[in-house]
């Protein structure tokens, strides 16, 4: 009898045991099923996010409302939507697409009022008995540039009014980058601009002259300074592309070098070590020359005797390193590192009060195209000639040459 007694016992441990393993179980896969369908819940929000954010990268305007407007009804689950400017419907998606005019009012209204409105189905009057609309959520979206209007089939609820607030503000930091790009392009081609008119006047003067000094003595020497001068100034002033290739830039630094030893003779020596690898890095238009213009300019103009310019360019695994150096009259370190907004860093010490050609918009452009790592280093003293030397990625996704 007591050996059953223990016997049953045992049953009931080991049934109670298998139970409890088995709820541990289910509810373990619960807890992974759960985890599972947040983290999709999750990817699919991103992925649709980052599908509308795409278009509006390139701004407010019809094109780029209409491939982002079905994504935007998906992140707010409203049944239809609509973004519009300050006067007109953009773009529409869902449910509701007769209500247009209404729309286009009710988001002016809500631009230049600056807040958001939630609109019941008396503030959308219409003819048809089944209409799916019955509300709409007003929300202006950043600076005011026009407004997400998100349609319900009842009133709206709260999480309709919150999710397009959200919906919203998130496009509207998007039109903000996009506005920012489009500013930095700007200023990338006002720098290029800028660039160009501080280095041609002093060059296409010195050029002129030192060809003119030829065309009696060595009418071919003259002629092909003219042809390099031309090409020369052919490139320097393309109207396309904010960046080039570094064989490109090569190219052109050698003619500017060809016309300048013409002037100097045997004082202006030049020394090249380029990788061959590293030839079709792209790197800002106009990045390379200025500094090579500073170092004959600035460095062995001034410098008794001869002096020479080295340009090297080295393949550093996902970088490129360039170093433009010359062993000239150099210059005092604190002149860069006192240049404020206002004035070049590579301003001259001494002598007529000129500016180093492009330094500080060299640096800058470079910063602005690959990140803050990647501006010019200087290495200089008085009478210790100048070092400039800069990083440059192989691959850069945003950065592409037009050549």
């Amino acid at each position: 009898m007591g050996g059953n007694l223990a016997a049953a016992a045992a049953v009931a441990v080991l049934a109670a045991a298998l139970a409890a393993a088995v709820y541990a179980v289910v509810r373990l896969r619960s807890r992974r099923a759960i985890a599972t369908a947040a983290q999709r819940a999750t990817y699919d929000v991103l992925h649709i996010a980052a599908l509308a954010a795409e278009p509006l990268r390139n701004g407010l305007t019809d094109v780029a409302a209409g491939k982002a407007v079905r994504h935007l009804r998906t992140l707010t689950g409203a049944a239809g939507i609509a973004v519009t400017d300050a006067t007109r419907v953009l773009a529409f998606d869902g449910a509701g697409d007769h209500h247009r005019e209404q729309i286009a009012v009710a988001g002016a209204k809500a631009v230049t009022a600056g807040r958001p409105t939630v609109l019941g189905g008396v503030d959308l009057p219409c003819d048809m008995v089944d209409c799916p609309v019955r509300g709409a959520v007003v929300v202006p979206l950043a600076q005011r540039e026009g407004a997400l209007v998100a349609l319900s089939d009842g009133p709206p609820a709260p999480g309709l009014v919150q999710a397009t607030a959200e919906t919203a503000r998130w496009v509207g930091t998007q039109l903000a980058l996009a506005e920012l790009d489009t500013s930095r392009a700007r200023l990338a081609r006002a720098e290029v601009r800028a660039l160009r008119a501080q280095i041609s006047p002093h060059f296409i003067y010195n050029a002129l002259t030192a060809i003119a000094s030829f065309v009696r003595t060595d009418p071919e020497l003259a002629r092909e300074l003219i042809l390099e001068f031309a090409e020369f100034t052919r490139y320097s002033f393309r109207a396309h592309g904010e960046f080039t290739t570094l064989a490109e830039e090569l190219r052109s630094i050698d003619r500017y070098l060809t016309i300048e030893r013409a002037r100097f003779g045997e004082r202006l020596q030049v020394r090249l070590q380029i990788a061959p690898e590293v030839l079709p890095v792209t790197l800002p238009f106009l990045c390379l020359q200025p500094l090579v213009e500073n170092a004959v300019r600035h460095g062995l103009s001034r410098k008794p005797g001869m002096g020479t310019i080295s340009i090297v360019a080295r393949d550093a695994g996902a970088e490129c390193q360039i170093t433009v150096e010359d062993d000239g009259v150099g210059m005092d370190p604190a002149v860069l590192l006192s240049a404020d907004d206002t004035t070049d860093a590579g301003q001259q010490v001494g002598g007529d009060g000129g500016q180093h050609v492009g330094l500080r918009n060299v640096d800058e452009r470079l910063r602005s195209a690959f990140g803050d790592g990647f501006g010019v280093v200087v290495e200089t003293a008085p009478g210790a000639g100048t070092k400039v030397s800069m990083r440059v990625p192989k691959f850069h996704p945003e950065v592409r040459s037009t050549q």
